[in-house]
């Protein structure tokens, strides 16, 4: 586990190491800028903070490394609100390790993952939860995760707990009054104010229900078809990917192993897999594809399956898999899903129903900010859990109620990082990609 500090020089390259136009490195900590100045010809000294400043960085031997700019941040303007500098060179992988050299002969040391967000929380430049949507937004698969990771960033969920925070301390306050008094002189007319708890309940009850549905949108689903040969799923695969990347053969067994890419079910990323047909063989190859067809199957999110109507075939007993038919002109069952292998007419029925298996029992909602967070979701149950049994304690004493409201307040505390241990920061920020 990496050890983080603040005010040590630092440096990352923020952009990816390979051939490109332009790469981007940057640097924070302690005097920073006093420590490239001597490797660069702009005047930095004579520019303000956040001001892009052209010049060459060369070697402190005569010898230019490449022509950049530099952009300063003194204290209190950067990401990290550490005295800060970006580069922004050319892509060529030589000039980054040049620069990455220099930097680190003058006693600037490369990061570790996640250190420059880890650095901007400690200065108060953003709660954990923001810290966290960084990563999120970073790494998110969908449109709909990265507008979601961006709300957070910009401080939907520090704002709903604030506003907790503020409803809890409320009913607290008025309950110390009644311990600031002796058993005999307690006003008989305070009660517990079970409309205030059950409203902050169903706040939290909401937040916390978005959380299945985020995760989905972020981290995608696996989704398999399988069906027998010869049954139409490569022709579906092709089609949800809008190429043909699938060989399509009236031949039995033409696929042998199955492929993989990534598609967009509605907005859903998936991790789309065209398999095997499923049958009986003897030919060893066959047989060990069909045996991984079962063993992807196992850990699918969903399963596909898909059935020539003209066929002795019939819908597996589970129902959480999805048939569908590969022919429309054969008549079919009320309510079977089905699509033409040759046309895809019936395509946008198929994709219907494979976007409401996915997000059956996911809650979406409008009226609260989503969660994407594992840690955000066990520390907002915790607050839950903790009023709840304030709740249930409101006939036991009013100092068993306080006990409770403030392990609430404490869990709340920790959501936002206000009294988080530095083991949980650190495995956190480890986790983010470096340059971050």
């Amino acid at each position: 586990m990496p050890c983080y500090t603040t005010g040590e020089p630092i440096y990352a390259l923020a952009t990816p190491f390979s051939p490109s136009a332009i790469a981007v490195i940057r640097a924070s900590g302690d005097n920073v800028l006093s420590m490239i100045a001597p490797y660069f010809t702009g005047k930095i000294a004579s520019y303000p903070s956040s001001h892009a400043i052209h010049g060459f960085i060369h070697d402190g031997n005569g010898r230019n490394i490449d022509e950049v700019m530099l952009i300063k941040y003194e204290k209190g303007h950067g990401y990290t609100s550490e005295e800060a500098f970006e580069i922004m060179s050319h892509g060529s992988l030589p000039v980054i390790r040049a620069i990455e050299n220099l930097l680190e002969s003058i006693g600037i040391r490369r990061a570790e993952r996640g250190e420059f967000t880890y650095r901007a929380f400690m200065h108060g430049r953003m709660d954990l939860t923001e810290a966290e949507a960084v990563e999120e937004i970073v790494r998110s698969k969908s449109e709909r995760a990265g507008s979601e990771a961006l709300s957070r960033l910009t401080g939907s969920i520090k704002r709903e707990a604030d506003d907790i925070k503020d409803r809890i301390l409320n009913i607290l306050a008025s309950l110390e009054v009644q311990l600031d008094y002796g058993e005999d002189e307690i006003p008989e007319d305070w009660e517990f104010p079970y409309d205030e708890v059950d409203s902050i309940i169903s706040r939290l009850e909401a937040i916390i229900s978005t959380y299945s549905a985020s995760r989905l949108y972020s981290e995608g689903a696996k989704v398999v078809i399988a069906g027998r040969t010869n049954a139409g799923k490569s022709s579906l695969y092709n089609a949800l990917l809008k190429e043909n990347r699938a060989i399509v053969s009236s031949e039995e067994g033409t696929t042998r192993d199955y492929i993989e890419a990534d598609a967009s079910i509605l907005g859903i990323p998936v991790r789309l897999f065209d398999t095997a047909g499923l049958r009986e063989t003897d030919g060893l190859i066959e047989k060990e594809g069909i045996r991984r067809t079962e063993e992807l199957i196992k850990d699918a999110d969903l399963v596909v399956y898909v059935i020539d109507p003209s066929s002795d075939d019939v819908p597996p007993a589970d129902e959480s898999i999805l048939t569908v038919y590969s022919k429309r002109d054969i008549k079919l069952k009320d309510g079977s899903t089905s699509f033409s292998s040759m046309t895809g007419e019936g395509l946008d029925e198929v994709i219907n129903k494979m976007a409401e298996r996915l997000m059956e029992g996911r809650v979406v909602s409008s009226s609260v900010p989503s969660i994407d967070s594992e840690r955000q979701r066990d520390n907002l149950s915790a607050v839950l859990s903790a009023l709840r049994d304030a709740e249930a304690s409101a006939s036991s004493g009013y100092d068993i109620i306080a006990l409770y409201l403030q392990s609430a307040l404490e869990s709340l505390g920790e959501l936002t990082g206000m009294v988080t241990g530095e083991d949980v920061l650190e495995r956190l920020f480890s986790s983010f990609c470096l340059g971050k």
